[in-house]
C-alpha cells in the first residue's frame, strides 16, 4: 500500500507491504515541483511523478493525509489542489483511496496526536526496521501508510456491518 503526504512543493510517498500484522518497508521518497513554474505546471509535475511512482511500485491501496488548515488561506488552497492530485492519481489507477486526519495518523504511529516530525521519523524507523527514510515528507507518508494498515481492517468490518 502507498501512503501520500500531499504538498505543493514536496509530496511525500511511502510504500509498505502488509501481511497480517507484519509491516515491511518497500520504498519511500518525495516528489518536488518547481517554484518558478505556474501553479498548473506544478500540479502537472506532481501528477506525472505520482503516476510514475504508482506504476513502478504497483500498490493495491492508497491512503492520503487530510488537509491541515493553516493561517494562510492561499497556502491552504494550494495545498488542497496538491491534495486533489494525490487523491486523483491513485483513484484513476483503480486503487481504493482512504483519507486520514493528521492527528489520527500521529496518534496511530506515535501515540500522541500532536507529535512532531522528529518523533514520527523515529517511530517509522522502529515500526519499519531497516528503512532509511529519505526526508521528513517521506516519513510522514510512511506514517499515513502505517496508519492505514492499522485501521483498514476495522473500517472494513464496520462497513460490512452497515451493509
Amino acid at each position: 500500500m502507498i501512503g501520500i503526504d500531499p504538498g505543493l512543493q514536496h509530496t511525500g510517498w511511502g510504500v509498505i507491504d502488509v501481511a497480517g500484522n507484519s509491516l515491511r518497508h518497500v520504498a519511500d521518497g518525495a516528489l518536488h515541483s518547481s517554484s518558478d513554474r505556474s501553479l498548473a505546471e506544478r500540479l502537472c509535475q506532481l501528477h506525472d511523478a505520482l503516476v510514475e511512482v504508482i506504476a513502478t511500485w504497483k500498490p493495491d491501496e492508497a491512503a492520503v493525509e487530510e488537509i491541515f488548515v493553516n493561517k494562510n488561506p492561499a497556502s491552504t488552497l494550494k495545498l488542497g489542489m496538491a491534495r486533489g492530485v494525490a487523491l486523483l492519481v491513485p483513484a484513476r489507477a483503480g486503487l481504493p483511496v482512504t483519507e486520514y486526519a493528521t492527528n489520527l495518523i500521529k496518534k496511530s504511529v506515535v501515540g500522541a496526536g500532536h507529535a512532531d516530525k522528529t518523533q514520527v521519523q523515529m517511530m517509522m524507523r522502529v515500526l519499519l526496521p531497516g528503512c532509511v527514510i529519505k526526508s521528513a515528507d517521506a516519513a510522514d507518508a510512511l506514517a499515513v501508510a502505517v496508519c492505514h494498515a492499522h485501521h483498514r481492517s476495522t473500517r472494513r468490518m464496520w462497513q460490512e456491518s452497515r451493509a
